[in-house]
């Protein structure tokens, strides 16, 4: 658990204030970097046959140096001032989470697709999914923004907020470690298949337990909104499991509950069609105000945690207990 119970607060609040400005160095740049160079040696260093042995030593290496380094770093940071080690924490732990910038994403697509703007709103959308936008009319944009907030919720805030809670900044850090190399080598391609799996199972593994506490979550938040808790809390239980990905659809399917919506459907991929599993009921057409409302329900379950985390800290630091 982190030192103190306000770390994590102002850890958030430093996320709500600023996001992640472009002027300040972001350890994820660092760990690419690292991930491209551990990569480049396994592939030198092992025979095309013993790569899915390498594959383990890819997320050893990069996931074991980011938490050594970290831990290194509040250590000498504490050899100077107690005070100075927590305030690092603080402004580590912020550099792992995105809510700002998960929620102004999907705005950045809202306001063209409310003007009317389509090849705009498919232009801002190319830069947070994979899928083909060229062609999109304006609720597939919107489906689009929709389902990559909803899911993102996990990986950009819970999860490493998690992780920082029972961990830490180093444990944090693990986690966006994780993260990177899921979204760098974690692909079943010809390329990744072998060196990339044990990445892959890794980010599954760690966001088994956030992802369902997030689905707990938006159905709670859902309520507090006066959106459609109970659909939303029908939705998981009926369609989560459905999801290609076995953590993804716990938040896409709560959010489709929550609003009334159905996500899922026909994606284009480099011009290959893929259907992926309904979530949700589809009792109207999207709409871009879904957008904001999802940007919504992000900042509610966001929140929550993190009151939800400080309360626990404060209370077991006044109790003396340790952890």
């Amino acid at each position: 658990m982190t030192a103190a119970w306000w770390v994590l607060p102002v850890a958030y609040a430093l996320d709500r204030l600023l996001g992640d400005p472009r002027w300040l160095p972001h350890p994820v740049v660092g760990m690419g970097k690292a991930i491209s160079r551990v990569e480049a040696a396994l592939r030198r260093l092992f025979a095309p046959r013993a790569l899915r042995g390498a594959g383990v030593l890819l997320p050893l290496t990069v996931v074991g140096g980011s938490y050594g380094l970290t831990w290194a770093l509040l250590w000498l940071l504490a050899q100077v001032n107690p005070w100075l080690a927590a305030l690092g924490e603080a402004a580590l732990i912020w550099t792992t989470i995105a809510a700002k910038g998960l929620r102004d994403a999907g705005m950045a697509v809202c306001a063209p697709l409310l003007r009317g703007d389509l090849p705009a709103a498919r232009q801002a959308l190319s830069m947070i999914v994979g899928r083909d936008t060229d062609h999109l009319d304006a609720p597939e944009i919107t489906r689009g923004a929709v389902e990559t907030v909803a899911e993102n919720i996990v990986d950009a805030v819970v999860s490493p907020l998690f992780f920082a809670l029972i961990g830490g900044a180093p444990l944090a850090m693990a986690y966006r470690a994780v993260n990177t190399l899921d979204s760098m080598v974690g692909y079943k391609n010809e390329r990744y298949k072998e060196l990339g799996w044990a990445s892959a199972r890794l980010d599954d593994a760690a966001n088994y337990i956030p992802a369902r506490l997030t689905a707990l979550m938006l159905v709670a938040a859902a309520a507090c909104l006066r959106l459609k808790a109970r659909e939303a809390w029908r939705a998981v239980r009926r369609d989560a499991s459905k999801h290609p990905s076995p953590n993804s659809g716990y938040p896409e399917s709560a959010v489709a509950g929550a609003l009334g919506i159905r996500l899922g459907g026909e994606n284009s991929y480099g011009g290959q069609t893929s259907f992926r599993a309904y979530m949700g009921e589809k009792r109207r057409e999207l709409e871009p105000h879904d957008i904001p409302k999802t940007g919504a329900l992000l900042m509610a379950v966001s929140g929550a945690f993190v009151v939800i985390a400080a309360a626990l800290q404060f209370m077991l630091s006044w109790a003396g207990v340790a952890w």
